[in-house]
């Protein structure tokens, strides 16, 4: 696409995901600039990407052709707020949290090009999994856009309902197993393995059990009776009953 300046207003571990995977890609906008409020968090990103510029104030990164809101919820109001008088009208808002609509955000800013994109983590290798949702009146080539998002990896369009979904069965999920992966690799290196053949095995095996699992055709029951011997199989209800307790709560709360 056409190079054009970015601004990410916050600093924390979205933008750096973005940054990387812009480096990965050897992707080099005309200009990027980053705001945080933490001193440190800037310094700490500009040695790591020598190539951004860091201000020390809303403006330089509120006034680019795109920017980033990279807040938690509760700081994007008065955030926006704050960039108001410095954005510009034909620049394009993307917020990257969930609860705050499209119409809070027009409501505050006044603008029409604004798009919601829910991040994943793994964009860091250019392998996530983003869905995003434009507003209604949203102008530009939409196209323009999707080929700079899609440097982060699967970018697809969604009703704007649907991305607080997204938000637990995709941006969280890591989190429910990674975990686990590295308590499994330690146990293998217990048992005499090496730790790239413990890492190894378990990524092949866990590639092939979504595989079978999500692609196969078989129904889910016929998929798990294909393994006799469930180690921790009387634990099930006990794990279904956390995640129950602890996404669906999570998941009204970060609703709009």
């Amino acid at each position: 696409m056409k190079t054009k300046s970015l601004g990410f207003i916050g600093g924390g571990r979205v933008t750096r995901i973005f940054l990387q995977a812009f480096k990965n890609k050897q992707f080099e906008p005309a200009n990027v600039t980053v705001y945080d409020t933490s001193g440190e968090t800037l310094n700490s990103l500009k040695k790591e990407f020598p190539a951004i510029e860091i201000a020390d104030s809303l403006e330089p990164a509120a006034s680019k052709d795109i920017v980033f809101i990279a807040l938690h919820p509760p700081a994007i109001m008065e955030t926006l707020d704050k960039i108001k008088p410095v954005i510009r009208k034909d620049s394009i808002v993307i917020s990257l949290a969930p609860k705050i609509t499209i119409e809070k955000i027009h409501d505050k800013l006044g603008l029409l090009n604004i798009v919601r994109m829910i991040p994943n983590a793994t964009s860091y290798i250019n392998e996530g999994y983003n869905p995003v949702c434009y507003a209604g009146k949203y102008g530009p080539d939409k196209f323009q856009l999707t080929e700079l998002l899609e440097i982060l990896g699967k970018t697809f369009e969604v009703p704007e309902e649907m991305l607080e979904a997204y938000a637990i069965i995709s941006a969280m999920l890591p989190t429910y197993f990674w975990f686990q992966w590295k308590t499994l690799s330690d146990l293998g290196i217990r048992m005499g393995m090496k730790k790239e053949e413990a890492n190894d095995t378990i990524y092949e095996t866990l590639i092939a059990s979504l595989n079978i699992f999500f692609k196969s055709g078989e129904a889910p029951d016929s998929v798990m009776d294909l393994i006799p011997v469930k180690p921790v199989g009387e634990h099930e209800e006990q794990i279904n009953k956390i995640y129950s307790e602890k996404l669906l709560p999570l998941f009204e709360k970060i609703k709009p």
